[in-house]
């Protein structure tokens, strides 16, 4: 598809635009459209809306294509100038909050930041959701197995098989504590659960990948070397493999999943409950 066919999609709210961001592509991807996707945060007053709204016109000027645009704006003033632009406004908040008002019987009560801000009545999940980040930093790559009484998952596998950035996101979206250990190559000719983990063999769930995905993913970070070798990676995932089955450990083939889609299963298949922030 060519430059010239894409399509401009603003994203646009008087908060992080979070909320805007994942509806907007949650509904964007059921398009094969190529986008040009602009996010514009904080768009709180009168002042910044004009500039937007004329971010959009002069786009529209330009290509005599109406950009899409998803916005999640509080305030009435702000809104109606952003609604007034050349683009093709949806308001993403207001199509659901309509028909909820007239089921519940009652009127909303609009408060900007609400969704994605801090307040007195979340900061106590804040400051759950900073410990477990803090946690998952402390403990990863094995760095320290002390304290993994206060895991709530502690991911296993070979180097570059996805365990900090899962780690990392489980903590960042669901305030879970995750560690993380991995296996070396050092580790392949007599590889053993070390005791710190075994103590915890209900919470460890193990992460494989398909050898030729590690092979690639390791040759960026250091090419034409024997850590990147595919017989490397044949070896050092068939061994971490035969150790999850010895052990009764669950594990998850990582290869075409997004660390979005892994954590989830993580949660899923491990029962843990999943906190919104």
């Amino acid at each position: 598809m060519d430059v010239a066919d894409e399509r401009s999609v603003f994203y646009i709210s008087d908060g992080t635009a979070i909320t805007a961001e994942v509806l907007g592509h949650a509904v964007m991807s059921q398009f094969p459209v190529a986008m040009n996707s602009v996010t514009l945060p904080f768009v709180e007053n009168v002042q910044r809306a004009q500039a937007v709204k004329g971010q959009i016109n002069a786009i529209y000027q330009k290509s005599g294509i109406r950009p899409l645009v998803f916005f999640s704006i509080v305030t009435p003033d702000v809104r109606e100038i952003i609604m007034q632009s050349e683009g093709f406004c949806q308001d993403i908040v207001q199509s659901l909050v309509a028909p909820l008002q007239q089921e519940l019987g009652m009127a909303p009560a609009p408060v900007a930041h609400r969704t994605h801000g801090l307040t007195a009545s979340n900061l106590g999940k804040y400051d759950a959701r900073i410990a477990a980040i803090d946690y998952a930093l402390a403990h990863d790559d094995g760095i320290s197995l002390r304290g993994l009484e206060d895991a709530q998952v502690i991911l296993l596998g070979v180097s570059r098989c996805g365990k900090t950035p899962t780690s990392l996101y489980l903590a960042m979206q669901f305030g879970v504590r995750a560690a993380n250990y991995p296996f070396i190559a050092d580790d392949m000719d007599n590889l053993k659960l070390p005791p710190a983990l075994k103590a915890h063999q209900q919470k460890l769930f193990g992460l494989t990948i398909e050898p030729e995905r590690l092979s690639a993913i390791r040759q960026e970070r250091a090419e034409n070397t024997r850590y990147a070798s595919m017989r490397q990676c044949r070896v050092e995932v068939g061994e971490v493999e035969a150790l999850f089955r010895t052990h009764q450990i669950r594990y998850l083939n990582s290869t075409n999943y997004s660390v979005e889609e892994i954590a989830t299963k993580i949660l899923d298949i491990m029962g843990l409950n999943r906190h919104m922030y």
